[in-house]
């Protein structure tokens, strides 16, 4: 029995040692060249494109079975005037010999230097790569009839995998796209993976340029897993573009070939877009008031889900001074149904807005009528969504608002704002409406509240004027429907109240004018500061209708003036109706003047359009009040103007220009006449 033993083991030893030696002499006695031409007959009948192995073929078989070519040429399929598809310099591979008898595969060295693929669209839009092989109908047809079966789960049909080194340098991926005429290429592309295996993490190193604009990425990835596809995987990359953008990727993959999961954190680093562009080789696509605008920006966040779900979590975004903290999920792709939370301290959204007296591209003119097309809403009523936007402080045209706060929530088209609330200069603004998009036209509703805010100010901000003072309260409901201007304009209803209390009209002294009229009506010199006139409230309701707005009784009160106003604004056909009743009452002694001035009034009404609207005295009106009150004569109106005789019947004045003239002139210098 022993020497049975002893006999099969010298054998199985000496055919071992037959094998190698086999092993060993083989490439030495076959000539691998010879085969060459039948490679690249092979080659060509099964892809229809060349192929020319220009060097010489290396094998060996142990105790590395590898393999070494150089010079390799691959031609282009038939119809692109481009010769070469792809072409490598040199291309190595070695693999360990006896550990692929148990299905260990280790993989000693896999070289490809200065390779280059050739990626074309022809003018018909076919890509040569689509157009590689020569698959008849009745292949397909029989891939249709007996499909392969499915081998997803199976696994790798090897035990182990490990790769010392696997690289690829020098190569390059040149596009062309003949429907256009444009060319990108990616160049001094290497790309090197060290210690491979299935079971822990490799390292990556990658670097490339971009039509000439430097990429690069490294760090470790894996492990791989024996089935891959399957098992969670680990990356932990940096990234940089251009040397002016640099990110970090770190988390895990799970399952992606079966049910992808992913658990990942992005870190980009600060840098600046202007210098991105600017790499690029391009214009900036983005005019600013501010030139240093977008001179900054950084993001991190957590990324967590799978393709049903996606989690944002501790995300901050930094954009020059602002800094926004931010979460998001987001379920049902579908709908989507979507939470937030934004909180942002501060912005100034001037500096972002396009520089002042910046010319529109003009518009192409079309023939024929425009087409208008219709708002589709049903994507807004799958939409489900719940969200918050803090803002500490913003600005914007001027106007500076602090403590911003809005909470939306909606779905199957129907969405709340409530609340809606801030500070805006020493007041506050509380405010919640809604949008409804369950009908193909839309219906919007706003109720706001606003105290305490100083109007003196917010206008010279926003609209650079001052001609009012004073502290405001106004309470607004409006519904509105439709999704254009016009329409929104025709249906607007609703009804307001804003009072304004302790202010001053800025540009007029109606004091002054009442202690010197003659100088007022016959345009005296004008003091040197500005003028003034105070009033202890000034009220204003109102209601609109279809577009149309209503005032009653419009008032003002000052210890001098007493001011009613009522009419009506279209703001439909853009027109103005109002009457404007100014009355002077009391006396001002101490001040250069002992008469009684009481009763004295002269109405203006205001038309013409918002653009162009006119003032003019309501003579008529006056003589009516005037008489009412006891006035028999009309010469007793030239006894309130010093200085001046009226011709009756001409309605003619000593001075130049008639009284309503005169009249209008002052109207023109009150604030609103301007």
């Amino acid at each position: 029995m022993k020497k049975a033993i002893k006999w099969g083991a010298i054998i199985v030893g000496g055919l071992v040692v037959i094998i190698i030696l086999i092993l060993l002499l083989a490439p030495a006695f076959i000539d691998i060249n010879k085969y060459k031409p039948e490679i690249e007959k092979l080659v060509a009948e099964n892809t229809g494109c060349t192929l020319t192995l220009g060097g010489d073929l290396d094998l060996s078989l142990f105790p590395w079975a590898g393999i070494s070519i150089s010079d390799v040429r691959m031609g282009n399929p038939k119809g692109f005037k481009e010769k070469d598809l792809v072409t490598i310099k040199n291309f190595e591979v070695r693999v360990k010999f006896l550990p692929l008898l148990s299905k260990e595969v280790q993989i000693k060295r896999f070289i490809l230097e200065e390779a280059r693929i050739v990626m074309v669209k022809n003018k018909d839009g076919r890509l040569n790569l689509q157009s590689i092989g020569k698959a008849t109908e009745e292949k397909q047809k029989e891939k249709k009839e007996a499909p392969a079966p499915k081998t997803a789960g199976s696994g790798l049909p090897i035990k182990s995998l490990t790769v010392g080194n696997l690289a690829i340098t020098k190569s390059s991926i040149l596009f062309i796209d003949h429907t256009t005429g444009g060319k990108q290429e990616v160049s001094d592309l290497t790309l090197k993976l060290k210690d491979v295996s299935l079971d822990r993490p490799f390292k990556l190193s990658f670097s490339a340029n971009l039509d000439g604009k430097p990429l690069s990425a490294e760090g470790t990835v894996g492990p791989i897993g024996k089935e891959p596809g399957k098992g969670t995987m680990s990356l932990d990359i940096a990234v940089k573009v251009l040397n002016e953008l640099e990110m970090n990727i770190k988390g895990t993959v799970v399952d992606p070939a079966v049910s992808p999961k992913f658990d990942i954190a992005i870190d980009i680093s600060p840098f600046s877009p202007r210098k991105l562009v600017e790499a690029l080789g391009q214009p900036f696509p983005v005019k600013t008031t501010d030139p240093e605008a977008l001179s900054k920006l950084a993001l991190k966040a957590s990324i967590k889900g799978d393709p049903n779900n996606v989690t944002i979590s501790g995300g901050v975004l930094d954009l020059d001074q602002s800094r926004l903290n931010f979460s998001l999920k987001a379920k049902e792709f579908n709908k989507p149904n979507i939470a937030f939370d934004m909180a942002l301290n501060e912005i100034d959204l001037d500096r972002y807005l396009p520089p002042a007296g910046e010319e529109k591209a003009p518009q192409e003119k079309k023939e024929g009528p425009a087409v208008k097309t219709k708002t589709d809403y049903r994507p807004l009523r799958k939409l489900v969504v719940d969200g918050t936007i803090k803002v500490a402080k913003l600005k914007a045209k001027g106007a500076t608002v602090q403590d911003i706060l809005v909470k939306v929530r909606g779905k199957g088209g129907l969405f709340h704002l409530d609340p809606l609330s801030l500070k805006l200069y020493q007041g506050d603004v509380n405010a919640k409406g809604s949008f409804d998009a369950r009908q193909d036209t839309p219906k919007s509703q706003m109720n706001l509240n606003a105290k305490g805010i100083q109007v003196g100010p917010l206008l010279k901000d926003v609209m650079k004027k001052e001609f009012l003072e004073g502290t405001t309260k106004a309470d607004v409901s409006v519904t509105m429907s439709g999704d254009e201007p016009d329409r929104i304009k025709r249906t607007l209803n609703g009804k307001g109240d804003i009072l304004f209390t302790d202010g001053a009209l800025v540009g007029i002294d109606l004091a002054g004018m009442v202690r010197n009229v003659k100088t007022t009506f016959t345009g005296g010199e004008k003091p040197q500061e500005k003028p003034k006139t105070d009033f202890s409230e000034m009220h204003a309701p109102f209601t609109i209708t279809n577009g149309v707005v209503h005032t009653p009784k419009t008032s003002m009160q000052s210890p001098l003036l007493r001011l009613l106003a009522a009419g009506k604004a279209d703001l439909v056909q853009e027109t103005l109706d109002f009457r404007v009743e100014p009355k002077f009452v009391g006396t001002i002694k101490g001040q250069g003047d002992s008469k009684d001035r009481s009763g004295v009034t002269v109405p203006v009404l205001v038309t013409g359009t918002f653009s162009s609207p006119k003032f003019r005295p309501d003579l008529k009106g006056l003589l009516q009040d005037s008489l009412k009150k006891g006035m028999e004569d009309p010469s007793e109106l030239q006894k309130m103007i010093p200085g001046q005789s009226t011709d009756q019947g001409t309605g003619q004045t000593e001075g130049s220009g008639s009284i309503e003239d005169r009249a209008k002139s002052l109207m023109k210098s009150l604030p609103f006449g301007k």
